[in-house]
């Protein structure tokens, strides 16, 4: 059985000519920016780890992004066969997401200048992420005749269907800016089943177009451990029973479920408080920038403050530790197209208790790996929690399913599955392409 770079040659097929090299855009987040921190999420996760895992396939990646600080240098190298270009596209600090799209031309230009600085053909193929990226994309790749790939990584239309009280809807020139990008795409990668029918059935999307493609997990960094010593380092009792939220805090992510589920199950049986620790590790982001202390304050509110410890982002190989030691880890999302977080602590043994939304379904397996719940009630939630808290031995079967669960979701076989997209958007786009033939 070959192994390493071998390992994952062997895993891709042989239908298609596979890029040289990609133009990877990232308009809005940079892949070196620390998730759980301002925009910075799943899909910073999701490019690093694509791309290197592309990088040991023998395809180069160049990831664009948009230049947040004096200080970041025009070239950064992420790793071997990864390069990350900062492109200068407005003021570097003071714009959030929402002023982005007014960047998008000289984002543009920075893009097609860099390009401009090669013999023709330097890029095979675009690869795009999020829909401001898709603007960029669909221009680029118009102009140096190459193939668009696209990935969403949530959708307006998705996201305002289920919002959650108080957020704000997505514009209107977003969902028509997805709506242009799906029209541009050679192909469109969707995290899951769900998602390419969403984007059939709220984009028109054609067939020709969809690819399913799930997300992976670091198993080198994210693996089971030591419960015990994870505690240890991290300052949390032996006995106690840890709820985990980890993830950036915003109500998209309703960290506020899993407080107001706390203070219902405490409220129901008090005695648990003695045992009970709620970590929530990460920092304001998005629409929850508008009120960063507003979780601090409903803990305070719903008069538990003494178990909720607040915790700022931190890098893989600590998340991993609180993973580890964790009880369950809490993903109340209203919307979610994967989930890598449910992924990444079930890797190392813990199990997951979701809402029932997005990818999650996929990623989770409710009664074997955790618990999927239907809805946002608090009462519900605190249902869902209580066996976690209360049946250590339920907690060492689900966490002993979960690490053998994540195990199937390795990078590798997502890196092989997107160069096959790859190969046949190139095949493709040399026959014309799929969604006008």
């Amino acid at each position: 059985m070959p192994t390493g770079r071998g390992r994952l040659q062997a895993l891709v097929g042989g239908r298609g000519r596979r890029p040289r090299r990609i133009a990877m855009l990232s308009v809005h987040t940079s892949p070196l920016h620390q998730p759980g921190t301002g925009d910075a999420g799943g899909m910073n996760v999701y490019i690093v780890e694509l791309a290197k895992r592309l990088a040991d396939l023998d395809i180069e990646v160049e990831v664009f992004t948009r230049a947040a600080s004096s200080d970041d240098a025009p070239t950064v190298q992420l790793a071997p066969g990864v390069l990350v270009r900062h492109v200068t596209a407005g003021p570097y600090e003071g714009l959030v997401k929402e002023d982005l799209p007014a960047q998008l031309c000289a984002f543009t230009h920075g893009v097609l200048r860099t390009e401009a600085g090669h013999r023709p053909g330097h890029y095979d193929l675009v690869h795009s992420h999020y829909w401001l990226s898709g603007h960029v994309g669909w221009l680029a790749a118009e102009r140096w005749g190459v193939p668009l790939v696209h990935t969403m990584h949530t959708m307006a239309k998705v996201k305002n269907a289920a919002l959650a009280d108080g957020d704000s809807p997505e514009p209107a020139a977003r969902v028509i800016g997805e709506t242009q990008v799906v029209e541009a795409a050679d192909r469109l990668i969707a995290n899951t089943a769900e998602e390419a029918d969403e984007l059939a059935r709220h984009y028109a999307a054609l067939p020709g177009q969809l690819a399913v493609v799930h997300p992976g997990v670091n198993l080198d960094v994210f693996r089971p451990g030591d419960q015990r010593a994870a505690r240890a380092r991290l300052g949390l009792p032996q006995d106690a029973a840890v709820l985990l939220f980890a993830g950036r805090i915003q109500p998209l992510k309703a960290p506020d479920v899993l407080l107001k589920a706390v203070a219902e199950l405490l409220a129901r049986e008090p005695g648990l408080r003695e045992r009970l620790v709620v970590p929530v590790v990460g920092g304001p982001s998005g629409t929850g920038l508008a009120r960063p202390e507003s979780l601090h304050k409903l803990a305070a509110q719903l008069g538990i403050s003494d178990v909720v410890r607040f915790h700022p982002p931190v890098g893989q190989q600590v998340l991993a530790e609180w993973y580890r030691a964790a009880t369950a880890l809490v993903m109340p999302s209203h919307s979610e197209s994967f989930g890598l977080v449910a992924l990444e602590a079930q890797a190392c043994g813990t199990p997951v208790v979701a809402a029932a939304v997005g990818g999650l379904p996929v990623a989770v397996r409710d009664a074997v790996t955790g618990t999927l719940v239907h809805g946002h009630r608090p009462e519900a939630w605190a249902e869902a929690l209580r066996p976690y808290v209360t049946d250590r031995a339920l907690v060492a079967r689900r966490g002993a399913a979960a690490a053998r669960h994540a195990a199937r979701f390795g990078w590798d076989a997502a890196a092989a599955a997107t160069a096959e997209v790859y190969a046949g958007a190139m095949a493709g786009r040399g026959a014309g392409r799929l969604r006008f033939a």
